[in-house]
């Protein structure tokens, strides 16, 4: 119980600090950020990008951004969201009207960083320097969602759980099942 308390306390202060100290212009480029990173634009766009430019190489780490992606997707939004239906945080803790444009599903967890995460780690073996491009926006996407004031930062951390776990997964699932089916 201590322990929730004291996350429930961590989350309220960050959730202010972040709304308050960044800076108006750069609250501006990081909602622009997430405005390109809604319904996986931005992710789709790279994966694109890749496929044609990169060759096979390209090709292969596209696929695996996306499907990981896509698993990032599923857990967050349709089985974490609808379990947890945590609130999002009060309106009256953000000093912008940006927190009037967020959506009414469950706070927890983050859908755009877990898909964020979950693509560009899911890139970044195959393709190091996409995956460290890839990163820059995700890190940025990641701190707009608590400066705009539609997650808390525990709902953003579990958010980047779920979107490296996406991405192991992704990378090692066909390793697995193969090993289990030799194994039968």
């Amino acid at each position: 119980m201590r322990l929730l308390v004291g996350l429930r306390d961590a989350d309220r202060s960050l959730t202010k600090r972040a709304a308050s100290r960044i800076p108006p212009g750069v609250g501006k480029v990081l909602s622009a950020m997430e405005e390109t990173a809604e319904s996986t634009k931005l992710w789709c766009g790279a994966a694109a990008a890749m496929a044609w430019l990169g060759g096979w190489r390209g090709r292969r780490a596209a696929a695996s951004g996306l499907a990981a992606l896509a698993v990032a997707q599923l857990v967050s939004n349709a089985v974490c969201k609808q379990v947890a239906d945590r609130p999002r945080p009060p309106k009256e803790w953000f000093p912008h009207d940006e927190v009037d444009d967020r959506p009414d599903s469950s706070s927890f967890p983050s859908g755009h960083t877990a898909a964020a995460l979950a693509f560009t780690a899911a890139v970044a073996p195959t393709c190091p320097a996409a995956g460290a491009a890839c990163a820059i926006p995700a890190a940025m996407v990641a701190l707009e969602r608590v400066q705009s004031g539609a997650h808390y930062p525990s709902d953003v951390v579990a958010g980047a759980a779920i979107g490296l776990t996406s991405a192991w997964l992704t990378r090692h699932a066909p390793r697995l099942i193969r090993r289990h089916w030799l194994l039968s």
